[in-house]
């Protein structure tokens, strides 16, 4: 059964009438094109509406739609070839980062993601996306076998953030994230970082330090969850929706803010209507950032990515 969210319920109704009068018309052999028309012409004008004029709040629910594509998704419908490495080569391996070697349109790039899992089973063995310290540990082994052999680093981003878990913290979770943002800055092979679904706090800086940043039209990407944010600030996550608002979290506030370098399009009511023309978008922006990316010695990569993490935000004396 198709997730709605309430936000999409005049889509649905509407739906709902065209496919009652499909059904009557079927039943009785009734004429009902005229009928069937100006629904669906209704239908289209509502979903502009709606869709393009989404809340912060309305964004976070679209990314965790749970038929939106995740990683594993994406390394299906882009790569044309993927093997899977495993382990930090310490603890074990984390399943909630995924990673390995992959071929993309005739080039060999490393790709390192979360996974959340699509049922109930799956996120329980992927822990929801929230990585341990090992997750980002795995990462960093995969990105410096990635830079010992020359190969471009591809991450995507898809976290409810790092798992706060007492023996995460044990074995070093701030470490293991703070490691990752300097052993990133300095890597000198091309990184592209994409979030594909929710960007939360640390969890998704672990892996989002890039030459170039982007994030998929309804995500989001923020230092902590609007709920979070509302349990804080007002004791209750009754003010989600506010909080949602007040942190800016969207592409939109993102890339105005000079956060990221782009926003990626997804088909009218979100990635998961159709994931293949959504993945589709997201291989060219690869593509086509590689070819510039490549052409740059790693002198020239490292010092322009450090000086553009460095501008970012402003102080006020």
């Amino acid at each position: 059964m198709e997730t709605t969210f309430d936000f999409e319920k005049p889509i649905a109704d509407l739906q709902t009438q065209i496919e009652k009068v499909n059904q009557v018309a079927e039943k009785t052999k009734v004429d009902m094109n005229a009928t069937i028309q100006d629904l669906t012409a209704k239908l289209e004008e509502t979903k502009l509406e709606v869709y393009n004029n989404m809340t912060g709040w309305q964004k976070v629910q679209m990314s965790r739609h749970p038929e939106r594509p995740q990683t594993f998704d994406y390394i299906d419908m882009i790569c044309d070839e993927f093997i899977e490495l495993h382990g930090d080569r310490n603890v074990k391996d984390d399943k909630a980062i995924i990673g390995g070697f992959a071929s993309i349109g005739g080039q060999s790039v490393m790709v390192i993601g979360h996974q959340k899992g699509k049922n109930t089973k799956e996120r329980q063995f992927r822990n929801f996306g929230m990585a341990n310290p090992e997750g980002y540990r795995k990462a960093l082994r995969l990105m410096k076998m990635a830079e010992k052999f020359n190969k471009p680093v591809i991450t995507l981003i898809d976290t409810m953030g790092a798992y706060p878990g007492l023996e995460a913290e044990e074995r070093g979770q701030g470490e293991a994230i703070a490691r990752n943002l300097l052993e990133m800055s300095v890597l000198k092979v091309p990184i592209i970082c994409i979030v594909i679904g929710e960007g939360a706090s640390g969890g998704a800086l672990g892996i989002g330090i890039g030459d170039r940043v982007y994030m998929l039209q309804n995500t989001w990407y923020s230092v902590i969850s609007p709920e979070s944010c509302s349990s804080i600030l007002w004791r209750s996550w009754d003010h989600k929706e506010r909080a949602a608002e007040a942190l800016k979290l969207t592409a939109n506030d993102m890339l105005g803010n000079g956060l990221i370098d782009g926003i990626i399009e997804e088909p009218l009511g979100g990635a998961h209507q159709d994931p293949n023309t959504t993945a589709e978008t997201v291989k060219k922006r690869i593509l086509t950032d590689l070819t510039i990316l490549k052409a740059k010695d790693s002198d020239t990569l490292v010092s322009e990515r450090i000086e553009k993490f460095s501008k970012m935000g402003y102080v006020e004396e």
